[in-house]
């Protein structure tokens, strides 16, 4: 059931606007009208994107028309609510001239008029529910229920949608049973959830509206633009000072459901190590007591979710969790979490040293830097640590080069961006000098962006682990490595794929009363302005980064990376900018393809892999679920003993670890390192999903912060089912990918260690190392 926008960009305002600064005005009926100056702001935000979006000349007026779905569809997602003759009224109604009416008069009334029909239907349909929940349910039946609407009709007629309602009810009290709930209880909870729908419903203001419809005609030009009431754009900047208490997720609103967007390194949820991107929290409780009220984020605006799970500092909140890697919603389970102050810039750089065999039995010391963003100092920072990326890393390389290491492993899996000028000094500490990205604006000049330092600071093998989650800078680096013929990249089938540039321009800027009262809020609109693309010319946008040695991945069968979204702007390619290096030659890649691929089908870790994988793929081909109780349960115990069965069977392939030494900097920069036995990182079988990241101007540099997304409000989690184990952290997690990075150089390093590489050995740098 869908009851707020799949896609409210930032919707986390719980104040309306007053009338001389909101985007709309409401009345005491539920009627909403425009001001003048109202009216004016639109049209300048459509104006705005006609005139400087890098994607303007794909929009035209006849692109307008199917604004009007895609607004209904933001409310009513899996076509619950709606009928086909809504949509067909609507789209006849204001389709045509959409263009004219908010390009011109700044009119926006078919966005309140289709969201007073949505609230007369979802309130209709509650009544019903009501009525319906009084008599008797077959939980018994050979009946389907289709989970995900969202590529079939709306219903055609009011005894259709009746039908899909009935299926739907039953379907959710199977729900409720299933977490172990009597039918009575169970008929409760679901009234309950209803109830709660519509007084969220009749809590949604009028500026939202707005911002959902104007986002809409933003997203028509790409999937990361949108527009900002001032309410989000404040709640946006408050996020830019970066220090939040909570448990370290970014959280969005996906349909009518609370989804982690990404977890902050360094929070409670990632050194808790249970919460995974694309997890579902379902309700939050501030109590694991048996009488603590489990509240239900269903339908819930984001604002509220966040207020439910940030809390005083050293306090436990209580998270009823979907995971992302079994869809049944029948496998929730609570996790507990302290909340703490999570610092947005804080998660910093941190390496160690692992000891891994070669053909010979001798072990080689590979180093790995784990970087989880191109971070760097905070704009008109004057006291303090000011940490870098580059600067980081610089530090690890020093400590992991005394220890004698014989080859680096750099991984960018869980970054999602950050400072461009942080993504080229990183590149730098591992060229000579040169080109590192190329960046074209919208109006077509290209700037070639080069690290100047002639030093390099590691100079040996090296590889770069890379996900579908590395977005952005990370792809800028892996990217540049790869056409250097400097690393080999390996990884999912791709990086994520965004080879874009945002900025957040202040509608204010374009009016000039409003720029002489700075008191005086305004919207603003985020929109894309540059693209990026590699030495080589080839852009990173949509294709991003391809692995030179693929490795099977969960997220390969998932619909993750910027080809997913729609408007996505296209690859393309400019010409070569001249520098010093050429891409992996054949007689390098390919045997080390062919020992990575055969440990792939020889390994007792790569099995275990695939057998998730497959095991996951097959609940997501399952398009409908049984409305048997009897069948459900016991698909439910045969899912949670196949659970069981792979954690047993990962606890034992953890064992079978390298031994390995970890390296942590201190807040003063300090090297401080602690000495572990070996293990690895638990697979994670949903890896982060990089929400959009966000390029903001900052003092004349573009800041493209994946920490950053509006549409992701930071909080944090922890899991408590049966006082579980903890979860091994960081190195000491079964990590299937890392460890199979590390082999992989070990094949590189001892392949260049044949004659025919005397004069230089592959994956090094074409300079002698400097400080």
């Amino acid at each position: 059931m869908s009851f707020t926008p799949r896609r409210r960009v930032g919707l986390i305002s719980a104040l309306c606007f007053t009338l001389l600064v909101s985007l709309v005005s409401a009345q005491p009926d539920r009627s909403f009208v425009t001001s003048a100056a109202e009216s004016k702001e639109i049209r300048n935000f459509v104006r705005l994107l006609e005139e400087a979006h890098y994607n303007r000349e794909s929009v035209n007026p006849s692109s307008y028309p199917p604004v009007i779905r895609e607004f209904m569809e933001d409310w009513d997602a899996h076509h619950l609510f709606f009928l086909d003759s809504d949509a067909e009224l609507f789209s006849q109604k204001f389709g045509e001239g959409l263009y004219w009416n908010v390009s011109t008069l700044g009119n926006i009334k078919p966005a309140f008029e289709i969201f007073q029909r949505y609230e007369q239907r979802a309130e209709d349909r509650a009544q019903w529910i009501f009525n319906r929940l009084e008599g008797e349910f077959d939980l018994e039946s050979s009946d389907e229920y289709v989970t995900d609407r969202r590529e079939l009709e709306w219903p055609k007629t009011a005894e259709s949608a009746d039908d899909v309602w009935e299926k739907r009810l039953r379907f959710e009290l199977i729900q409720e049973m299933l977490n172990e709930h009597e039918l009575a209880e169970a008929k409760e909870r679901v009234r309950k959830r209803y109830e709660r729908m519509l007084k969220n419903l009749s809590d949604i203001e009028t500026h939202e509206i707005a911002e959902v419809f104007l986002t809409n005609i933003a997203k028509l030009y790409d999937p990361h633009s949108t527009y900002f009431s001032s309410e989000t754009y404040e709640d946006f900047d408050i996020q830019m000072r970066l220090q939040l208490v909570g448990i370290g997720a970014l959280l969005g609103l996906e349909d009518d459901e609370c989804v982690i967007r990404d977890i902050i390194a360094g929070g409670p949820a990632d050194l808790d190590n249970r919460l995974k991107p694309n997890d579902k929290i379902i309700a939050v409780s501030q109590s694991n007591a048996e009488d603590a009220e489990n509240v239900e984020l269903i339908g819930m605006k984001l604002r509220k979710i966040v207020d439910l799970i940030r809390g005083d500092q050293g306090t436990d909140v209580f998270l009823t969790i979907q995971p992302a890697d079994n869809p049944d919603p029948g496998a929730r389970k609570q996790i507990k979490l302290t909340r703490d102050v999570v610092n947005l810039d804080s998660a910093r750089a941190r390496g160690a040293i692992f000891e891994v065999p070669d053909d010979n039995g001798e072990n080689k010391s590979i180093g790995v830097i784990s970087l989880p963003a191109f971070y760097g100092p905070n704009p008109g920072a004057t006291d303090g640590p000011q940490n870098s990326a580059s600067g980081d890393v610089s530090l690890l390389i020093n400590q992991l080069q005394e220890q004698g290491i014989d080859g680096l492993v750099l991984d960018l899996r869980d970054n999602g961006g950050g400072l461009l000028s942080e993504a080229i000094n990183l590149t730098g500490l591992f060229i000579k000098e040169g080109p590192v990205v190329q960046v074209r604006s919208y109006y077509g000049d290209i700037k070639v962006d080069n690290d100047l330092d002639k030093s390099v600071r590691y100079a040996g093998p090296l590889a770069v682990l890379v996900s579908k989650y590395s977005a952005s800078a990370s792809e800028i680096v892996a990217g540049a490595l790869q056409n250097y013929g400097r690393a080999v990249v390996l990884g999912d089938s791709s990086t994520h794929g965004k080879g874009t540039v945002q900025t957040v321009y202040e509608m204010r800027n374009l009016d000039q009363r409003l720029r002489m009262m700075p008191n005086i809020k305004s919207g603003a609109a985020k929109f894309t302005i540059q693209k990026f693309y590699l030495p080589s010319g080839s852009s990173t946008q949509l294709n991003g980064v391809v692995p030179d040695i693929i490795l099977p991945s969960m997220e390969d069968v998932m619909e993750s990376g910027e080809r997913f979204l729609p408007q996505a702007l296209v690859w393309d390619e400019i010409e070569t900018t001249e520098f010093d290096g050429t891409p992996l030659e054949a007689h390098i890649l390919s045997p080390l393809r062919e020992s990575s691929m055969a440990r792939q089908e020889a390994m007792p870790e790569f099995d275990f892999l695939k057998r998730n994988i497959d095991w996951f793929t097959a609940r997501q081909e399952q398009k409908s679920v049984s409305l048997n109780l009897t069948d459900r349960m016991e698909q439910r115990d045969i899912d949670k003993e196949f659970r069981e069965a792979m954690d047993e069977e990962r606890k034992a392939l953890r064992d079978h670890k390298y031994a390995f030494t970890e390296f942590l900097l201190t807040p003063e920069e300090e090297e401080e390192t602690v000495a572990e036995d070996a293990t690895e990182e638990p697979i994670s079988i949903t890896e982060d999903v990089i929400s959009e990241n966000i390029v903001v101007a900052v003092d004349g540099e573009a800041f493209d912060g994946a920490a950053i997304d509006p549409e992701a409000i930071p909080t944090e989690e922890i899991e408590e089912e049966e006082e579980e184990e903890p979860a091994p952290e960081g190195y000491a997690r079964l990590d299937i990918h890392l460890r199979e990075a590390l082999r992989v150089l070990v094949d590189a390093v001892e392949i260049g260690q044949q004659p025919q590489f005397a004069e230089r050995i592959p994956l090094t740098a074409r300079t002698e190392t400097g400080g």
